[in-house]
């Protein structure tokens, strides 16, 4: 008799959790609330502009390789010659090159850092991506008995040669001399949603994805990803249930038996919640004590997006684009979340310009802008008001570039920290779950797997090992690892 299991939620994780849960046999059923599939990663269509809506880089590619029958087209993408145009303060402008020997040298003649300091970063971070990420990237190392081996002992003994207890800015304080190397290197905390004047120094392996590994870009955009992945899943005889959100996890004998959804019963054998988890925790499961990795949540920090179709191009402009705050900083302190938001006068601006390698995403010599600045997560402010407060700054400093957008913008849309929250029920707004600003963070997260309740998993962005589309996609592989040791248990 075939195995069903359920998961609850079609995001990335939950789209390729249901892939390679089919994949081992199991029939599948996809319950989702909204009414298409992608969970953060959406689309605008308006007025012929198209936009990506949630994360815009792509690395680690070969997570969705992996999980593309050979039988039909995979995923087509492209990568990228250029990651990132930065743009400082002082004007100074980079274009980072994906070639590392070039990128070295490139960053070294733009801000007078030694070349070899750059060049011993990078072969740092690549070594603590390949000594660490099999065990706090792609297991379960929650569970004891596969954390306390001779072989994983040795990795954390190993991991106190990179600076584990110091922050990350700290440890590239200590790296290199030239402030701009520095903040460049610092931003890459946001990438999880952490702050680098408290994030741990480890979270500098970051940088090795795009600098080492390379940065991608779907043909066609972000949300071909999704696309790829949804219909990969119907492909592999995967159901798909939209606009059903559950109602409740069914647990019986203190295993998950299946959820509740408008009143009916659908029966599993095994349950998977890649929605967040501790809207799964407070919401879905009854009479169950909610676990200390939930209850104790600090939150990662959320956004501002600002969807602009603008009727020109940008000749300063490349695919993706950094505009550093000139006091960095101060402007991690505004983001503090013991205080009421007040949008800082000079953010750090984001840039997504996917129109310049994909030309249809705008129509004839006019861009798509997805323009953010980080923010916290929503403890309850006024957004309408704080988004027009950050448009203010966002456009003013972005004059300043040589870049003048008040004239231009023919469609305009924003997303905020409670409409993030609205669409995908994360927790206040949070973008990647429970925050990495401390050196136990990684422990502290929710593991895959519930020891509360048998036969309940967990994937997504909100718990192990974090959130971006390379680890909501690592979940998933996790997630995988763990039914089929429940699978081989059983039998």
């Amino acid at each position: 008799m075939t195995d069903t299991a359920i998961v609850i939620g079609a995001g990335v994780g939950g789209l390729a959790t249901a892939i390679r849960l089919a994949l081992l046999g199991m029939q599948v059923i996809v319950f989702e609330k909204n009414p298409v599939a992608g969970g953060k990663i959406g689309q605008i269509r308006e007025k012929g502009y198209r936009f990506d809506t949630g994360p815009s880089l792509f690395t680690l590619p070969h997570l969705v390789d992996e999980i593309s029958p050979e039988s039909s087209p995979g995923l087509e993408y492209r990568k990228l010659d250029t990651i990132s145009r930065y743009f400082f303060e002082d004007k100074t402008v980079f274009d980072a090159p994906a070639d590392p020997v070039l990128f070295t040298r490139e960053l070294a003649k733009i801000t007078g850092e030694n070349q070899e300091k750059i060049t011993r970063f990078l072969n740092d971070a690549s070594e603590l991506y390949r000594l660490t990420s099999p065990l706090f990237l792609f297991s379960a190392f929650h569970r004891f008995s596969r954390l306390l081996t001779t072989k994983n002992l040795g990795v954390m003994a190993g991991m106190f040669k990179f600076n584990p207890f110091l922050s990350m800015h700290a440890h590239n304080r200590k790296a290199f001399e030239r402030d701009k190397t520095i903040q460049l290197f610092d931003r890459y905390a946001t990438y999880n949603g952490s702050d680098p004047y408290k994030a741990p120094a480890t979270l500098n392996m970051i940088a090795h994805l795009e600098h080492n590994l390379g940065a991608y870009l779907p043909v066609g955009g972000i949300f071909r990803i999704v696309e790829h992945l949804y219909k990969t899943a119907v492909k592999l005889g995967v159901v798909f249930h939209f606009e059903q959100e559950v109602d409740e996890i069914l647990i019986e004998n203190k295993r998950a038996a299946g959820v509740s959804v408008k009143g009916k019963v659908h029966a599993a054998d095994l349950v998977v919640s890649a929605g967040d988890v501790f809207k799964t925790w407070s919401r879905l499961i009854s009479h169950v004590k909610v676990p200390r990795a939930v209850k104790k949540q600090d939150l990662s920090s959320s956004a501002m997006i600002f969807y602009m179709g603008i009727r020109r191009t940008y000749e300063q402009l490349e695919l993706h684009n950094i505009f550093f705050s000139g006091n960095y900083p101060e402007e991690f302190r505004s983001l503090s979340p013991k205080e009421f938001y007040t949008p800082f006068e000079d953010p750090t601006i984001y840039i997504y310009n996917s129109s310049l390698l994909n030309p249809s995403d705008a129509p004839p010599g006019g861009s798509n802008l997805f323009v953010m600045i980080n923010t916290p997560y929503n403890r309850g402010e006024d957004w309408d008001e704080l988004a027009q407060k950050a448009r203010k700054h966002i456009i003013g400093k972005l004059q300043r570039h040589g870049i003048d957008l008040s004239t231009e913008i023919e469609f305009e849309q924003v997303a905020t920290p409670a409409s993030i929250e609205e669409l995908s029920l994360s927790t206040a707004g949070a973008l990647y779950g429970n925050s990495s600003n401390s050196t136990m963070s990684a422990f502290n997260r929710h593991p895959n797997f519930s020891r509360k309740i048998k036969n309940l998993f967990f994937a997504g962005g909100s718990v192990h090992p974090g959130g971006g589309i390379p680890l909501c996609l690592a979940s998933a592989k996790i997630v995988e690892q763990e039914v089929k040791s429940y699978l081989n248990i059983r039998t």
